[in-house]
């Protein structure tokens, strides 16, 4: 290694990674694992898990109504899960897309977007729906708005991606592709015109995915050259 060169693990995704442990970590040892019996079965750990998530959670009509600690759940939010497979899909994304967008904005300002656009996406969907007291968990948003960066800054990088029509053979797509599919699919459900499950925030997916593509294009506004293809798997699991 010639001297002044970075380590071969200077450019590790440390975040990324690190929040996917976080993410995986409180997942583990709450309720809805079901792996911890300090919370008991049954009954007693249904009781638990709504408890939970409306601790964690954000709240819509709570968050809205300035209701104190309110504030600080759509941070906190990011971080809880409704089930494995929710837990799952959305490290799948982050892993995939996550690694090359924060080597591209660096760690700190990734840690920052990653927090601040998941923290606005969950707001967004509060405010559009500022009556509900149906709780929102996830990190969808802010993943979401990794996927809207990494669309700006690597249109052309090409994914592996699995497609249950496409008898989920395995093929390869440019990134704007998939992701583009991927919004539109999002729309159409959350307007109601395709199938989608009414547990799912589609609202702050779009609002997540806006604002990922909004600052990618406004902090660098030319697409960033790929050095290193990435591979994704992308089937029914949303982020």
């Amino acid at each position: 290694m010639a001297p002044g060169a970075d380590p071969p693990d200077a450019r590790a995704p440390a975040v990324t990674r690190a929040l996917i442990a976080v993410c995986c970590a409180v997942f583990l040892i709450g309720p809805v694992s079901g792996l911890n019996r300090s919370y008991g079965t049954g009954e007693a750990l249904t009781a638990a898990q709504g408890a939970y998530f409306a601790r964690w959670g954000v709240i819509p009509a709570a968050l809205v109504d300035g209701t104190p600690g309110a504030l600080l759940t759509p941070l906190t939010a990011l971080f809880v899960h409704g089930n494995w497979l929710h837990l799952l899909g959305n490290m799948l994304f982050l892993y995939v897309f996550g690694a090359m967008t924060e080597e591209h904005l660096g760690r700190l300002r990734f840690t920052l977007f990653y927090l601040g656009a998941g923290y606005a996406a969950l707001a967004a969907y509060a405010v559009a729906n500022a009556d509900s007291e149906q709780t929102l968990v996830g990190a969808s948003g802010a993943i979401s708005a990794v996927l809207g960066a990494f669309l700006f800054l690597f249109p052309k990088a090409r994914v592996t991606s699995l497609f249950p029509f496409l008898f989920f053979l395995p093929l390869r797509f440019p990134a704007g592709v998939v992701l583009v599919f991927w919004f539109v699919l999002q729309w159409l459900a959350a307007t109601g015109l395709g199938q989608g499950s009414p547990a799912v925030a589609y609202l702050a997916h779009l609002v997540g995915f806006a604002i990922g593509f909004l600052y990618a294009w406004g902090r660098f506004r030319r697409p960033a050259r790929v050095k290193a293809p990435a591979a994704a798997t992308e089937g029914d699991s949303q982020p």
